[in-house]
């Protein structure tokens, strides 16, 4: 058993090797590289005890309302050490109008500079502009010899388990309130399922996730899977857009935007619970 373990590791680093003296034909030109990655998101819908009162035709219309929460499209322009994530803003079939509510509670355009692990993200809430500046989530991952093709690209499969809060910080539930006021010790983990391409040798990826030798094209945690639906490389390029990190609005860390939101949502169900007095 042990020599077999032995082999696999083995055939795994040659594997690696391989793909590394491919991406070194690379070197070159990424100092002058840049990518653009698309990305299409897809959440499972989670109704709790109350779906569990509806119908399967009530089911399905309350997916068809939540479509633009559920279904989202992202895009991720890169270079060797910076990128820029942000969300494609879509109109609701439905009303004609954009989500205001939810988009309270979802992340901003994102810039993360891999190489001084900083992040620079933009966020509104209730009509004030935030400027989210922090560092960069470690994340240890744990790679593994399974393959799998995205596309043209050959990518690898890594895991990880990574604070639950640190994935949804400039989110908001109900129980986010709930535990601060229990100020309970546990620690949430969501498990991080991500796959990797050694081709595109850069350490970005969607959202919170990065770290790997290679551009994340796909990441699964908790309800929710990204999945790069299109991508485009310009190597050698000598003229290429500039990723700037968003400059406007009142900067705070990550924990302190947390406190803002959960104050605000606390007073908000306060002054709702008042009203009905």
């Amino acid at each position: 058993m042990k020599f077999l373990v032995i082999r696999i590791q083995y055939f795994f680093i040659i594997v690696l090797m391989t793909f590394v003296s491919h991406s070194d034909s690379y070197s070159g030109k990424l100092n002058n590289f840049q990518g653009k990655a698309i990305y299409v998101s897809k959440s499972k819908m989670k109704l709790g005890n109350w779906g569990s009162r509806l119908s399967e035709a009530q089911k399905k219309q309350v997916a068809a309302r939540l479509r633009n929460r559920l279904e989202k499209t992202y895009v991720l322009t890169f270079d060797k050490e910076v990128s820029m994530f942000k969300e494609e803003e879509k109109i609701d079939a439905l009303s004609g109008a954009t989500d205001s509510w939810g988009k309270n509670f979802t992340p901003g355009a994102q810039f993360k500079n891999v190489k001084d692990s900083v992040l620079i993200q933009k966020q509104e809430f209730y009509g004030k502009n935030f400027l989210v500046k922090d560092r960069l989530q470690d994340i240890s991952w744990e790679m593994t010899s399974e393959t799998k093709k995205i596309g043209k690209y050959t990518c690898f499969k890594a895991t990880a388990f990574v604070p639950t809060n640190e994935l949804t910080w400039y989110d908001f539930s109900w129980s986010k309130l709930r535990k601060k006021k229990e100020a309970t010790a546990e620690v949430e983990m969501t498990n991080v399922e991500a796959w990797y391409s050694l081709q595109i040798p850069v350490s970005h990826g969607p959202l919170e996730y990065w770290g790997l030798p290679g551009l994340i094209l796909e990441v699964s945690a908790g309800n929710t899977t990204l999945l790069c639906s299109q991508l485009t490389l310009n190597m050698g390029q000598k003229e290429f857009d500039v990723i700037d990190a968003p400059t406007k609005g009142k900067e705070v860390t990550k924990s302190a935007y947390q406190n803002i939101v959960l104050t605000k949502m606390e007073e908000y169900r306060n002054n709702r619970a008042g009203r009905r007095r």
